[in-house]
């Protein structure tokens, strides 16, 4: 794997990380009511990082 490549994959995993960051700010901001509707906050059991998923050694 090539150095460009890995700084490829690390811009990746940082602006998918910051997208996730700013879905779920956004997704906090709104009325508990909404949050209730629509399953937020949801179990953390299932979650990953982004940037794990992108930087892990198995991929």
């Amino acid at each position: 794997m090539s150095m460009m490549s890995t700084i490829g994959r690390f811009g990746t995993a940082i602006q998918s990380a910051r997208r996730a960051a700013r879905s779920e700010r956004m997704l906090n901001r709104l009325p508990p009511e909404i949050q209730k509707d629509i399953g937020w906050p949801a179990p953390e059991h299932g979650r990953r990082h982004a940037t794990a998923i992108y930087m892990s050694p198995d991929r």
